[in-house]
């Protein structure tokens, strides 16, 4: 099935223009230089490509040895000598299935046995390899994924990616900026960049209808003249927190205003809501990946957001042996799956005349680290700080694998920035690297600086 996604009627910009409207102009809003980020994005670079993105966060810390990045367990058995040498262990054997090996792909890459459907798209995706994370703690690891920048100790020194990018694209999106039970930061963009963070869909629902008791139209019309005239009058425009909570309600006012429940409204028995279901497999509409993934679709092919960020698997940090052999592959394979889903999805759904969303949409799938390559005492894993991310999708150059872990201890490696490949005289990749690219793609400079050039062959030229 193709067809095109009808675009909701208010859009940012028209929202924008009427926020001014309410108070007389961009003088409303007091100082104007210390006030410019709430109404103005960064200037628009008219040559860069229409990109969407979603992120998509594994949570706990993932095994890449049974997926992103595997060794063949032939030529590293779980012998005292080999792992003497290599102190490396796929323990392949341990897990839970019978037909556990590594999968080689047509473009002549090795992946993991719980790669999953996403392999189908093997053609499209880019695997980076041997990042060095610097941390083995959860909540640096990730807060290094989400915003580019090493944690001041425990605190995140910067805005999200998603925040940037929303920040640069999303000023006609309603919602230019939605994360799914992912921590967002904004310390720097406009202030409609700054991320609706829900944690189910359930609660994106109360986000987007109006609170009970409902008022009746006149008291509404009451209240709202009696907040714009307060947000004019001579002490609110010099008042930088008032001035941010007058956007922010007009901003909600707006959102309610776009009618937007039916898009996210899972549970509704209607052809559209019926299909879906179908298409990502599910009944309940709970926090599973199946429909993590199909809230991001419906956000994104409905032009609500421009950056949307889930929390697609959790239940990674398998330190034990017992929850390592049974629940660390299955449940990346079903993220994997997820995201497989919402490739086939995006892939079928017209853009415009010549391309489909799946053209203009940028997946990444990322985790905060990997896990160790030796077995501990209990028979699980515990935390490594090289790690692998994967993207696929619109501007990815697909069926390529950058970057590689060594061969012994997986440590990281130097790699080209030129080339992809292993390079002695090239840098250890970082989450960073993988940023500042994406960032170069759509024309945003060196405002944040990631102080890294970007992997010249992730994406296309």
């Amino acid at each position: 099935m193709s067809k095109k996604i009808p675009k909701p009627a208010m859009n940012r910009r028209r929202f924008l223009t009427n926020t001014l409207a309410i108070g007389g102009g961009a003088l409303a809003f007091g100082q104007a230089d210390a006030l410019r980020n709430l109404v103005h994005a960064q200037a628009t670079n008219l040559d860069a490509p229409d990109r969407y993105y979603v992120f998509c966060y594994f949570g706990g810390g993932w095994d890449v040895l049974l997926s992103l990045d595997p060794r063949d367990p032939r030529e590293y058995p779980s012998t005292e000598d080999s792992l003497r040498h290599t102190q490396i262990q796929p323990g392949y054997e341990l897990q839970q299935r019978p037909d556990v090996d590594v999968v080689r792909t047509p473009e002549g890459h090795v992946f993991g046995p719980y790669m999953g459907d996403l392999l189908r798209h093997s053609s499209r995706l880019t695997v980076v390899r041997g990042m060095n994370m610097e941390t083995v703690a959860h909540s640096g690891g990730r807060r290094r994924f989400l915003t580019g920048k090493a944690p001041s100790g425990t605190l995140a020194r910067g805005s999200n990616a998603s925040t940037w990018l929303a920040g640069k694209l999303g000023e006609n999106n309603l919602i230019p900026n939605l994360s799914l039970r992912v921590e967002s930061y904004n310390r720097d963009q406009p202030n409609y960049a700054t991320a609706l963070r829900v944690s189910n869909v359930p609660d994106l629902l109360r986000a987007l209808a109006p609170t009970d008791p409902v008022l009746s139209p006149r008291l509404s019309r009451q209240i709202d003249e009696a907040l714009k005239a307060t947000s004019i009058c001579p002490d609110s425009k010099l008042s930088l927190a008032w001035q941010k909570a007058e956007y922010a309600r007009n901003q909600s006012n707006e959102v309610v205003r776009g009618n937007l429940s039916s898009v996210f409204n899972f549970g509704a028995r209607n052809p559209q809501m019926n299909d879906l279901r179908q298409r990502y497999n599910f009944n309940n509409v709970d926090n599973s990946p199946n429909v993590s993934a199909a809230l991001a679709a419906q956000a994104i092919t409905n032009g609500v957001s421009r950056c949307v960020t889930v929390n697609l698997v959790g239940g990674l940090d398998s330190h034990g042996g017992q929850q390592w052999a049974a629940d660390q592959g299955p449940r990346q394979e079903a993220g994997f799956n997820a995201v497989a889903r919402l490739v086939d999805h995006l892939s079928e759904l017209d853009y415009d005349a010549n391309s489909k969303w799946i053209d203009h949409t940028t997946i990444i799938g990322f985790s905060e680290f990997s896990r160790t390559p030796l077995l501990n005492l209990g028979g699980g894993r515990d935390h490594h700080i090289t790690n692998s991310c994967f993207l696929i999708g619109g501007g990815v150059r697909g069926g390529q694998v950058i970057g590689a872990s060594s061969n012994v201890g997986m440590q990281a490696t130097n790699v080209s920035l030129q080339t992809g490949r292993v390079d002695p005289g090239g840098e250890v990749l970082r989450p960073e690297h993988v940023l500042r690219t994406l960032f170069d793609e759509v024309g945003i400079d060196g405002s944040p600086d990631l102080r890294v050039s970007r992997i010249e062959p992730l994406l296309r030229g």
